[in-house]
């Protein structure tokens, strides 16, 4: 929920379309499982980079963030070169906030000849996080050149103009995101949020209240109106505006 995310100045969450994994969207009791399954498979062998990152991610799945981060890097160090360990492992810094790290691995995990749209995507959210929003929409435009109109990178996208204080400019493009039936309702989500930046409160009910019992769907933009009341807008230093929903790339 947007209050959740609010609540949390810039916090990161998944959204569907990056190195996805069955494991990460399992319910809770099937990701417990998941872990002593897999868990298990590890111990066993814990150089084979499948079994590494199959327990890596159930780790994650399951919460256990830097747990999964220590079981990644101990799996990247036993297999350098394993471009799939390579993004886990990145994708699980991210998951820490340790970005800068974050990049650096991931750029590693693909390459100028055959880049991932995926971790392109990621990349960016990385960027960021960092403040360096104008690098970070190159990474994200070079995503859309290999999956053009993927919602999650112009989620990502929107995000990354909301950051920088163009409103309207996100909201342009998450518009775009939410048009596309494969859109999720991290994206409608986004939406409203920045919808809801710009004042138009109403309107940002009606957005995420597709996905929100009605009284969460209001609490999230009262939220907002607590945030910005006595402001025509956010203003204020980085950090001000909140992430809702960047796609760190599941």
């Amino acid at each position: 929920m947007l209050v959740t995310s609010l609540a949390g100045c810039q916090t990161m969450s998944d959204v569907t379309g990056s190195l996805a994994s069955k494991s990460e969207t399992e319910p809770a009791g099937d990701s417990r499982r998941a872990v002593e399954v897999y868990g298990e498979r590890y111990r066993a062998n814990a150089k084979d980079p499948e079994a590494a990152l199959a327990y890596g991610q159930a780790l994650r799945a399951n919460g256990q963030r830097a747990q999964a981060t220590a079981v990644l890097e101990q799996a990247t160090l036993a297999n350098p070169g394993n471009k799939a360990l390579l993004a886990a492992y990145g994708r699980s810094l991210v998951d820490n906030g340790n970005f800068q790290q974050a990049f650096d691995v991931l750029s590693k995990a693909h390459s100028p000849d055959n880049p991932d749209w995926r971790i392109l995507s990621v990349q960016g959210t990385t960027l960021d996080q960092l403040g360096k929003h104008e690098e970070a929409r190159r990474y994200y435009e070079s995503a859309l050149k290999i999956a053009p109109g993927e919602p999650s990178v112009l989620s990502n996208l929107g995000l990354s103009y909301m950051l920088s204080r163009d409103l309207p400019r996100a909201e342009e493009v998450l518009r775009q995101a939410y048009a596309n039936p494969k859109a999720d309702s991290r994206v409608r989500q986004n939406l409203g949020l920045v919808v809801g930046l710009q004042g138009r409160f109403a309107e940002a009910v009606d957005i995420v209240k597709a996905d929100l019992p009605p009284e969460a769907a209001a609490a999230n933009v009262a939220y907002l109106k607590e945030m910005l009341k006595g402001k025509d807008g956010p203003r204020g230093g980085r950090g001000q505006i909140p992430v809702a929903q960047l796609n760190r790339g599941d």
